[in-house]
């Protein structure tokens, strides 16, 4: 009996329309074997839609569903579930991807992005024809979460996994919660102190039973898949497992440490970075001292690891021209003649956030600013450290400022130590700060299933924002295992033991260590397990005998693509 395939193609609001004729790809396929039904859709993924699609697979009686719009990142699962509630096998969903692959990669040639779009959709149409219904693997999920980082973020998240009935393992490297929120006290926009709020967290934490917390502690392993995963845990010299249903990672973000010389840092003296002169401020008292002496001009120099050109980072840190506004107001109000000059690039202080910039300014503070090729340098005269700047705001006069000390306004920076990330398999962007699946749609799930991301570990946030998305990872690590009951993904790797020889080579290229070797009828064979294979396909093409093949991507299936390609 042949297949009853349904085709949809989407406008995706302008997005592929704009740029492909989308009824010139629907009048292409639609009557070609197996197609029962073609349609054009404004929005594939909206529910009207959706519910459309149910209908028409059952009105039809289609066997497969065909979709062709934006990446299979954000709509995979969503168009998957559509043909479940339409009582179909949703492995037998095919997505084509002509928005980023055909009409936002070939803008500036309509005809072409159009072509390759019928390309894309026929070979759609070619694999839909051989695939088969597919039945997931389904495993007991383990009700627990490991917390990786007992920051703010990693606090509230375990909170928040507390209060939903499911134990909790907060794993810290250091001997003391809080990370860098601990060791500051005045914080912007609030009248808490930085170890006011850990200390609120931390006896919140101390108060629950079904939260560990785990000090001078490491993930040195990670064996197993969402619902069951193995942790090897280092604390000092013991080792030991804990196993959990999914992983939480917040491990944060160090502060950006300037290059030898990079605007005086450690050639000038009185130069000093941003989270150095927080702590000054907070602890100096009566008088404001540095080196003996005192401190009366204040010269702020912003995105000194921010804003780079390529090859830098070329992110900004968003937090830190209004940290250095606050801590400039902080101490002006707590030191006598104190004078502040602001280095900056354009001040970026949004939100609420502009009341302060108001504030410094309402207070006497001096604000200039460079050209991006053009920034301040730093010298030293009389054994003082000196800034010069050819300043916009006064026409591109040079000025210099003769300053007491020298504060570098240092932005986040991704944890140079990646142990956590390499052992997760985690993604980075272009910042190398790890990567969610969508900022917007899935803004703390990685592409690895089970582990959550959340705070500053995936770029630069304030404290409220990373609360925001511990509360946000929480609640989706918490869903990952609240069935009780988990299905794995079943387009996984599958060997063919009689081809195989036993050779190994497939062990070393595989990235989850889903592969062994076993004694089969007396001869050695590589095996598959299912629960930990992702079906990424890394092992096929090293395989000398063609004995591995991908559930879904089979040789025979790809080889029908391309030939609908071509």
């Amino acid at each position: 009996m042949e297949k009853r395939i349904g085709v949809y193609i989407c406008h995706c609001g302008g997005n592929i329309s704009d740029y492909v004729d989308v009824e010139k790809v629907r009048q292409s396929v639609e009557n070609d074997d197996n197609i029962v039904l073609a349609k054009t859709t404004m929005f594939a993924c909206s529910d009207a839609n959706q519910n459309e699609m149910v209908e028409d697979i059952k009105n039809h009686n289609l066997d497969a569903v065909i979709v062709a719009s934006c990446s299979p990142k954000l709509h995979l699962v969503t168009f998957r579930n559509v043909t479940e509630r339409g009582d179909l096998n949703k492995y037998t969903y095919v997505h084509a991807n002509i928005r980023e692959q055909a009409s936002w990669a070939h803008a500036d040639n309509f005809p072409a992005a159009t072509d390759k779009t019928i390309q894309l959709v026929k070979a759609a149409i070619a694999k839909s024809r051989t695939t088969k219904a597919l039945e997931p693997t389904k495993i007991k999920a383990e009700r627990s979460v490991a917390v990786i980082g007992a920051g703010v973020t990693g606090m509230k998240a375990a909170i928040t996994l507390a209060e939903k009935d499911t134990h909790v393992f907060l794993i810290e490297k250091e001997s003391q919660v809080g990370g860098w929120v601990a060791k500051w006290k005045d914080l912007f926009m609030t009248e808490e102190t930085g170890d006011m709020i850990v200390k609120q967290l931390h006896e919140d934490l101390k108060k629950r039973q079904n939260v560990s917390i785990l000090l001078n502690s490491e993930v040195i392993g990670n064996v197993g898949s969402i619902g069951n995963i193995s942790l090897k845990i280092k604390q000092k010299e013991e080792e030991f497992d804990i196993t959990v249903g999914s992983v939480l990672v917040a491990t944060g973000f160090e502060p950006y440490k300037p290059k030898e010389d990079e605007f005086g840092f450690g050639k000038v003296p009185n130069v000093i970075t941003l989270p150095e002169f927080k702590q000054l401020i907070d602890h100096e008292k009566g008088k404001l001292m540095y080196n003996g002496k005192k401190v009366e001009n204040i010269a702020y120099i912003y995105c000194v690891g921010s804003r780079q050109p390529e090859g830098g980072n070329t992110y900004c840190s968003r937090y830190c021209c209004t940290a250095t506004i606050h801590a400039a107001i902080e101490a002006r109000k707590k030191f006598k003649d104190i004078q502040n000059y602001h280095f900056t690039r354009g001040v970026r202080s949004y939100g609420k956030q502009e009341l302060l910039y108001a504030e410094s300014l309402q207070g006497g503070d001096i604000f200039l600013q460079s050209y991006e090729d053009d920034l301040p340098t730093v010298f030293a005269r009389n054994n003082r450290p000196v800034v010069r700047i050819n300043d916009i705001l006064t026409g591109g006069k040079e000025l210099e400022v003769e300053a007491d000390l020298v504060v570098l306004v240092t932005g986040m920076a991704p944890r140079s130590n990646d142990t956590v990330g390499s052992l997760f398999k985690l993604p980075r962007g272009r910042d190398r700060f790890f990567n969610e699946v969508h900022m917007k749609l899935r803004p703390v799930e990685t592409v690895i299933d089970g582990i959550t991301i959340a705070g500053a570990c995936q770029g630069p946030k304030t404290i409220l924002e990373s609360v925001n998305s511990a509360l946000a990872a929480a609640t989706k690590s918490y869903s990952n295992i609240s069935k009780g009951v988990l299905e794995t993904d079943p387009q996984i790797a599958t060997i063919d033991v009689k081809a195989c020889t036993g050779c190994g080579d497939c062990i070393p290229e595989c990235p989850f260590d889903a592969i062994s070797m076993v004694e089969d009828k007396g001869k050695t064979v590589a095996v598959i397990n299912n629960t930990l294979c992702k079906g990424c396909g890394m092992c096929t093409p090293v395989c000398p005998t063609d004995a591995i093949d991908l559930v879904a991507f089979s040789n025979v299936q790809i080889m029908g693509m391309i030939d609908a390609l071509v």
